[in-house]
């Protein structure tokens, strides 16, 4: 399928590209080889295979949940900012 210089054109400017003379030709080109190549596909005679909504085998790469030893509560905000009492101080976002 060749495409028009027109038609180079008119995807351009719906695209909001600004193309010279030398880019709209080689386009026209370019973009006529594609869709050729695209009509070659459609040709292909694809009854025989089944719908692949995925490519590759899904699996799933997390591991199961288990129950392990809690972090000490010092450990835990030992590191923090600021903290009392054994909890995580932060600046309050409500007023009361």
């Amino acid at each position: 399928m060749k495409l028009s210089i027109e038609e180079v054109r008119h995807v351009a400017e719906l695209a909001k590209l600004e193309l010279s003379a030398e880019e709209v030709n080689l386009f026209a080109v370019q973009l006529s080889a594609i869709l050729d190549y695209a009509e070659q596909i459609q040709g292909v005679d694809t009854s025989s295979v089944p719908p692949t909504p995925y490519v590759l085998p899904l699996h799933n790469v997390m591991r199961d949940d288990a129950l392990g030893e809690c972090l000490p509560n010092g450990a835990a905000v030992g590191n923090a900012a600021d903290a009392k009492d054994g909890y995580f101080r932060v600046r309050a976002i409500f007023d009361e």
